[in-house]
C-alpha cells in the first residue's frame, strides 16, 4: 500500500529537467537538488551544479531538512563519472534520498511519502538513501554503485 502513496506531485518542468539531465553529454560531475514545497505538495527544483565532488555536493544539503540530491554521478540526481575496475568509464545517474536524523516528522513523511512517485516518473534504478549527510562521499557513492557492476 505504502508503494501508491502520493503525498507531492513533481512539478512537468522538473520532470521535463531530470530527463534531459539523465541524457546529458557532458562528462563531469553534476547534480540537481530538489525539495517539495509545502504549500503547493509539490516536488520542485532548488539548485542545480556542475563538476561538482559528492564532498561538495554534501555541503550543499541542509542538516536537519530532506532533500532529494540528484547525481548523475551525474544527479541528488547525481551524475557521477564512474572508473569500472575494468577500465571501463560509465556516468550513471543516481537518486539520494536524504533524510536526516533530527528532522520533522512531518517533513519526512512528505518526503518519503513523495520519494516513489519520483523515482517511477523517472524511472530511475540507483536510488540510496542517507539519514547523515557526512556520509555522502565518493567511497560511499563507489560501494554503493559497486551493486551494479
Amino acid at each position: 500500500m505504502s508503494e501508491s502513496l502520493v503525498v507531492c506531485e513533481v512539478d512537468e518542468d522538473l520532470v521535463k529537467k531530470l530527463r534531459d539531465f539523465r541524457f546529458r553529454k557532458e562528462t563531469n560531475n553534476a547534480a540537481i537538488i530538489m525539495k517539495i514545497d509545502k504549500d503547493k505538495q509539490l516536488v520542485i527544483l532548488e539548485e542545480e551544479h556542475e563538476d561538482i565532488s559528492p564532498e561538495d555536493l554534501k555541503n550543499e544539503l541542509p542538516e536537519r531538512q530532506p532533500r532529494y540530491p540528484s547525481l548523475k554521478q551525474n544527479s541528488l540526481f547525481y551524475s557521477y563519472k564512474y572508473q569500472h575496475d575494468d577500465g571501463r568509464v560509465s556516468y550513471p545517474l543516481c537518486f539520494i534520498f536524504s533524510s536526516p536524523v533530527g528532522c520533522k516528522p512531518e517533513q519526512q513523511m512528505m518526503y518519503a511519502g513523495s520519494k516513489n512517485k519520483l523515482v517511477q516518473t523517472v524511472e530511475l534504478t540507483k536510488v540510496f538513501e542517507i539519514r547523515n549527510t557526512e556520509d555522502l562521499t565518493e567511497e560511499w557513492l563507489r560501494e554503493k554503485l559497486g551493486f551494479f557492476r
